[in-house]
């Protein structure tokens, strides 16, 4: 029988496109698994790029995990046994991603979230900077730049749509260094 934790405890996994975020949570979730620690997973409704019932990463590991339009959601379920929840592409949620983290931390259970810390021009992802303010423990990633094999810390945009959130993969992103990533001028906003 596993002891319910003590505290609550805020992990932030980051990095750009293809740094391992996703595969890094699934690693910690697995190890807490290992530990007989009840988990829960969620992940952001927008990303459905691989399935709709499981968080996968880009070499194909997964764990089954909840769609969620919003982090209050969690909130639905029966949190009185969970040791751990695990929520990726955290960047997508909106500001209440940061009060729900804080009931959850209340509850003395431990968050792992994964997720962009900068968007593809280079400025920071949405909550991700309070979430990092807030985090007892970061781990920060790098992919391998697809131009050079340097380490990358940039995700280079492949295709000229103008919004901001664009969910993809290999189709529209690629990992770039500091000298090989750019922004089209008319893409900053």
């Amino acid at each position: 029988m596993t002891l319910k934790n003590e505290v609550g405890f805020l992990e932030v996994i980051c990095g750009c496109m293809f740094s391992g975020k996703t595969e890094e949570l699934l690693r910690v979730l697995k190890r807490s698994f290992i530990s007989k620690q009840k988990i829960l997973v969620f992940k952001h409704a927008s990303d459905i790029r691989y399935s709709t019932q499981e968080i996968c990463s880009h070499n194909g590991q997964k764990i089954s995990a909840h769609l969620v339009e919003s982090t209050s959601e969690i909130f639905k379920y029966d949190l009185s046994e969970i040791d751990v929840i695990g929520i990726d592409e955290v960047q997508f949620f909106n500001e209440s991603v940061i009060e729900d983290i804080e009931k959850l931390l209340a509850k003395k259970i431990r968050v792992v979230a994964a997720g962009l810390d900068l968007d593809y021009r280079k400025k920071p992802f949405g909550y991700m900077p309070h979430l990092l303010a807030m985090a007892n423990k970061i781990t920060k990633l790098t992919a391998i730049c697809a131009q050079c094999s340097n380490d990358a810390f940039y995700s280079q945009r492949l295709n000229n749509i103008n919004q901001l959130v664009l969910v993809g993969a290999t189709d529209s992103y690629e990992p770039r260094c500091a000298l090989h990533h750019y922004v089209p001028e008319d893409k900053i906003k």
